[in-house]
């Protein structure tokens, strides 16, 4: 069945699912997941053992999940996070799918998890393919204002080869910055996490993978949504 789907990242059953009345039990949830996490428990089944005893559904998981993260992470991250006053005259090197798809999600009314790191988390999924939505001009256009607003050298956007219509989103991203004169460079690649991570430039992202080993980061998405889409739906875990 084709994807027809207009918006990014609203579910139908998230108004109950993180219902202000769900939310403590959701923090409590993150909390315990990230102690087990500190502890070097793994992962998968420390999901679980959280997830059971808060009798969580699947979609919860996956947020309790996204917003947990062990001490020594979050320390890590907080230490090489860059704030907005650096990068003036900086290239940035952005995680192309991560920050739309979270800046959507914030345009569509979709849930954003202020997580653990600090970061801005979606719980939307691509499943491997891109679909433009309503939201991905104005997005793009968000982060693009922003960029500019920061006076960044450059932007370099990086995108999975290996999700379907990759050329057709930086066929967009060229055309925007040609029509604003952005000094933006858009490349298409097989695995953007080992460059991002390996990367002597500002990355902006909120992937636990890249925040993990990156040496400088900047919290894009958050910055964006904070700024320029104040209705985002954003819970606290």
């Amino acid at each position: 069945m084709p994807d027809r789907r207009a918006h990014r990242g609203k579910h139908p059953e998230d108004a109950k699912l993180f219902d202000p009345s769900q939310r403590e039990a959701l923090r409590e949830a993150t909390l315990d997941l990230s102690w087990l996490l500190s502890r070097e428990y793994a992962r998968p089944s420390a999901v679980k053992l959280v997830g059971d005893r808060y009798q969580l559904n699947e979609r919860q998981r996956m947020a309790v999940t996204r917003a947990s993260c062990s001490d020594k992470s979050r320390a890590k991250r907080r230490t090489s996070q860059v704030t907005l006053e650096l990068l003036a005259n900086h290239p940035i090197e952005i995680d192309g799918y991560n920050v739309l798809t979270t800046i959507e999600a914030a345009l569509a009314g979709g849930i954003l998890l202020h997580c653990r790191d600090e970061t801005f988390r979606d719980i939307a999924s691509i499943h491997g393919t891109y679909r433009k939505v309503e939201e991905t001009i104005p997005a793009i256009e968000l982060a693009g204002a922003m960029l500019k607003q920061l006076n960044v050298s450059g932007v370099r956007w990086l995108l999975d080869s290996p999700v379907s219509n990759s050329g057709r989103l930086a066929a967009i991203l060229r055309d925007h910055a040609t029509q604003e004169g952005w000094n933006w460079e858009v490349e298409i690649v097989q695995n953007p996490d080992a460059i991002l991570s390996k990367s002597p430039e500002v990355i902006a992202t909120s992937d636990s993978v890249i925040l993990d080993r990156c040496t400088k980061w900047f919290n894009l998405a958050r910055h964006v949504v904070e700024q320029d889409v104040p209705s985002a739906t954003v819970v606290h875990l």
